[in-house]
Order: structure tokens, then C-alpha cells, then sequence
């Protein structure tokens, strides 16, 4: 498994088991490899990344998801046989997107491998919100992720919402699913990892450094433990661009934007997974089914532009905040009170050192957020 103090990256997809590709990822700050073949997992521990294992005989398909507890522990014996114990080795991908009709079966090829490799994980991607209710499954979509939980069990919850759009647009539902799966998450004491786009394709805007910053902080704020990338590699159909590497093979710019910002992870990582999340808000208060700044915990003041603020609890009770910039074209200066005495500090996010929060530190980029703590 990670270290605890580590943030899980991934780069969602397939693998190739090809050394140079997969050194790539770790140059480009991933600590794990997207889903690779049994056989690859050497390839991917001489890079220093753990990864998720896939196989044809336990990805769970409908037609798996009906198989005897009998039958899918023999096909999970026959994997874990080969990869238990594996140093390379964080868990296994099962399925992406189920309905809630193959939650059982799931709930049976999880408890499996949790019988057969009790230190791996078996990894279920969720739908997003804005899936229609024959996607789910499900009448509604807390209803939908509550299900889920309480009958698969799984180590954490993983789902997809892709929300930028050509023209600037910010798909409607974004903050809503950050907020079920939170609460959701919250509520059954598991963590959550948000899966987010890294190519354009379809009618989704190509990435850039203020879109990739803004789904990231984003689901900082909303206490993620994780953070996906659909996808690392170009797809070779449609319309598809500007992944981290090309259909040829190439680094993109795309590749040197996520760079720079999986090194600013690892370096809140330590600091900020010792945190709890304790509540969030928008500072944007008359925007509907947003929590205002009156509930806010922690502030007594705040100002500047169009914010949104995760307030965490960290050891001893230490107040912390992060605020994001939900604007993906202005950058804004800003001000914040704590409710309690004390001195500002913020969490250096090219450092990871607690610094003074002065002089030009009150500016945010773009979709940028910023680590703010208080010393009493």
C-alpha cells in the first residue's frame, strides 16, 4: 500500500508494460500506474510505483457478477497466487461504472480478494452524477453511493465527473457530487478519490494549467484522498488530444502542467492527510444548494472573489483551511480571519514547509488553492 502519508495519483487506464512509459509517470509525479498485467508489476516496482492489476478472468461484467462464491474464489486464488505479496503491488481493478444490479455480485468478488490478499484493495470506479437512472441503477444518487458502501464494502469510494467544458463552461452537478460523495464518505469513515480530466475530447475543454489546478484543489477542499487522470495516454479514436503523452509517444504540454502540479501533492500530502475534514462552504453564498459563509467553523472574515473553503481539523485540534479560486480565468487577492486568536500560516505548496502567510501570498491564479493554518 501507499505510505500514509502519500496522496494517491493515478493515471486511469491501461499500462502498456513498456519500462520507459512507466518511468514516465513517475517523472511526472504519479506514485501509482494505472491497471497493468500481472507480469508487468517488476517493471513497475523498478520505478518506484505501486499499481492496480488487472485481469481478464476477475474483471466482473455482468455475466461475473452472477458467478458462485466458489467459482470467483477460484479465479481469485489463481491471481493472487501470482501477485500476493507483490512489493509493486497496491490492488486489483474489478469494474468501472456499475449499475446497482451487480452491487451483490461485487460485494462477493471484494470479500474474495479480501479473504485471498487481505493487504490489497479491490478497486470499483463509480458512476458520476449526471449518469441517467438506467446507468445507476438507482432512483437516486445518494441512495445509489449509500447502497454502494453498505453492500460492496469497499476501502474507499472511487467515482468519475468530468465537468469542463469547450467555452469555459463548468458542467452544472460538479460541486453537488463532491458533496454526496463526502458526505457519503464521511459517514461510513472511508476515504475518497475523485477521477478528472487530463485530454479533451467530445465537446470537453482541452486542459490547461487553471482547469487541471481547479479539479484538483477542488477536491482537496472537499477532503479527497485521491485524485485520478482520465487519461495518461492519448486514445487513438475520435477527437480525442492533449493527454500527457501523445499518439505517438510524445510528452505534451499537458504532461509538464500535471507535473508541476502532482509535485505541489506530494508536497501538501504530509501536512494535509493528517487533517480531518470538517465542514465546507462557498463563499458565493446565494448560489443554490451551496452552504454559505455563515457556517463557515472557522473564519470570521473573508473577501476577495469567488471562493470555495474546506475546513479541516488538524492534530491537537489546529484549524486549517483550504481556499480555492473557483474562477478558471481571473486570478484574485484575498483576505481571511480566523474566529479564534492566533498567526496565519500557510502550507508551502513547492515546499511543504509551514511559512508566514505575508506579502504576496494573498493572491490566487486561476482555479489555485492555498493551505492556510492557525498557530495560537
Amino acid at each position: 500500500m501507499l505510505k500514509p502519508e502519500e496522496f494517491a495519483i493515478l493515471p486511469w487506464g491501461w499500462t502498456p508494460g513498456d519500462r520507459s512509459a512507466i518511468q514516465g509517470m513517475r517523472e511526472c509525479g504519479f506514485n501509482l500506474a494505472g491497471f497493468v498485467a500481472p507480469h508487468h508489476l517488476n517493471l513497475v516496482n523498478k520505478s518506484g510505483l505501486k499499481a492496480l492489476v488487472y485481469s481478464a478472468a476477475t474483471h466482473v461484467g455482468d455475466s461475473e457478477a452472477k458467478l458462485t462464491a466458489a467459482e470467483i474464489a477460484c479465479r481469485v486464488k489463481h491471481l493472487t497466487k501470482i501477485t500476493k505479496g507483490h512489493p509493486a503491488l497496491f490492488g486489483y481493478y474489478l469494474r468501472d461504472e456499475p449499475g446497482a444490479k451487480v452491487f451483490p455480485g461485487l460485494r462477493k468478488w471484494a470479500a474474495a480478494f479480501r479473504k485471498a490478499d487481505p493487504t490489497s484493495c479491490a478497486y470499483i470506479n463509480l458512476c458520476p452524477n449526471y449518469a441517467n437512472p438506467e446507468q445507476l441503477g438507482s432512483t437516486d444518487y445518494e441512495h445509489h453511493l449509500d447502497a454502494y458502501v453498505k453492500t460492496v464494502r469497499p476501502r474507499f469510494i472511487s467515482y468519475d465527473h468530468y465537468a469542463l467544458m469547450e467555452g469555459g463552461i463548468l458542467r452544472e452537478g460538479y460541486f453537488q457530487n463532491l458533496e454526496s460523495v463526502r458526505r457519503t464518505a464521511l459517514r461510513h469513515q472511508i476515504p475518497f478519490w475523485n477521477i478528472v480530466l487530463s485530454n479533451a475530447h467530445f465537446n470537453y475543454a482541452e486542459p490547461t494549467a487553471a482547469g487541471l489546478r481547479f479539479q484538483l484543489y477542488t477536491t482537496l477542499a472537499y477532503g479527497g484522498r485521491g485524485i485520478s487522470y482520465f487519461t495518461y495516454f492519448t486514445p487513438t479514436t475520435g477527437n480525442y488530444r492533449l493527454a500527457p503523452i501523445d499518439q505517438f509517444g510524445n510528452k505534451t504540454v499537458t504532461w509538464e502542467m500535471l507535473r508541476h502540479l502532482n509535485f505541489q501533492i506530494h508536497h501538501l500530502g504530509p501536512t494535509y492527510l493528517k487533517c480531518k475534514s470538517i465542514n465546507v462552504f462557498h463563499h458565493d453564498d446565494d448560489a443554490a444548494g451551496r452552504r454559505p459563509p455563515k457556517t463557515s467553523r472557522l473564519l470570521s472574515e473573508l473577501g476577495g472573489g469567488s471562493l470555495l473553503v474546506g475546513e479541516f481539523e488538524g492534530p491537537n485540534q489546529q484549524p486549517f483551511v483550504m481556499l480555492v479560486n473557483k474562477s478558471l480565468q481571473h486570478s484574485f487577492h484575498f483576505h481571511v480571519r480566523f474566529k479564534k486568536a492566533g498567526t496565519i500560516k500557510m502550507i508551502n505548496a513547492y515546499t511543504g514547509r509551514c511559512e508566514p502567510w505575508v506579502g504576496e501570498n494573498n493572491w490566487l491564479a486561476a482555479g489555485q488553492g492555498m493551505f492556510l493554518c492557525l498557530e495560537r
